[in-house]
């Protein structure tokens, strides 16, 4: 059994202000989850905290590209140094966020390792760049186009290894099913999406076995867990930046994690977008966590 490391990620930087003067507060996700002992739980090591630069967005106007570039472009590297240091070591990071751009630091990692492929389990592609699209600014909502090269160079050419992640290694898993659009291009592409009516009538454990045989053979070397906690329906979670109705009940969720993660090749995963200030009772950060650690501790 792999040792799992918490690495807390509290990165704001690629969600747009819930109103104005005020900055996302899914950065004080990693401290919900600790305060519900999700270390203690899963019997996990530390693996400390990688501090993000400030949250400013200074004189960014709409046009003017992804705002916070520069502070995302100086973070990933950094976060991806902390998580390839433990896959190396043969551990399963955990990473709690923050936003959804956090997954970039585990694509560069991996891209430096590799050819790994991407779980995504989201509500939305997160694919948004220029060529679809005239309102690109929050790379929260634009990470996977970034992961594959598309968009600013600053941003998916770090280190000279665009593309972190090639198109054909991503499984979309959860959205919902009123994005046709997205759902339109993503096929074009040849990523696969999955959405929650399909998991529903095929079958979430079948769905999801299927998923990691694609994933578990050569050329890929393993793949990584993208948890976004808008997956889940906004009755259970509505403490997220948009909460989307007709997403996945906790069990369902719970059911899906564990085929993903238990598999040997997954090599980490990661946490996003919980928000705490949206949840003052903190009854979904409790369930959050509930359903995470039932993923790797109950059979």
């Amino acid at each position: 059994m792999r040792n799992i490391v918490i690495v807390d990620a509290p990165s704001n930087l690629g969600l747009r202000p819930p109103a104005p003067g005020a900055v996302p507060g899914c950065y004080k996700l990693a401290g919900a989850l600790r305060e519900q002992r999700i270390v203690q739980r899963l019997g996990a090591f530390e693996g400390g905290v990688v501090v993000p630069p400030r949250y400013d967005r200074g004189d960014w106007q709409e046009g003017d590209g992804v705002f916070n570039a520069d502070a995302i472009a100086a973070y990933t590297p950094r976060l991806a140094d902390r998580i390839e240091h433990h896959v190396r070591a043969g551990d399963f990071p955990l990473v709690l966020g923050g936003d959804c751009s956090i997954q970039l630091g585990a694509s560069l990692a991996l891209r430096r390792l590799g050819r790994y492929g991407l779980a995504a389990i989201d509500a939305s592609a997160d694919f948004r760049h220029p060529g679809n699209s005239a309102h690109v600014g929050a790379a929260a909502g634009e990470e996977l186009a970034l992961a594959t090269g598309r968009g600013q160079e600053d941003l998916t050419n770090l280190e000279g290894l665009r593309p972190y992640l090639r198109d054909e290694d991503i499984r979309l898993i959860g959205i919902r099913d009123f994005f046709h659009d997205d759902r339109a291009e993503l096929a074009e592409l040849k990523i696969p999406t999955m959405t929650v009516a399909e998991l529903r009538e095929w079958g979430i454990p079948e769905l999801t076995s299927a998923v990691v045989q694609t994933l578990e053979v050569p050329p890929l070397e393993g793949y990584w867990v993208h948890l976004d906690a808008d997956v889940l329906d906004p009755r259970v979670m509505p403490a997220v930046d948009s909460p989307d109705p007709d997403g996945l009940l906790p069990h369902e969720l719970t059911l899906l994690l564990k085929g993903l993660v238990r598999s040997p090749r997954c090599v980490g995963m990661n946490v996003t977008v919980y928000d705490p200030d949206l949840d003052p009772e903190g009854g979904a950060g409790a369930l959050l966590t509930d359903l995470i650690v039932a993923a790797f501790t109950e059979d």
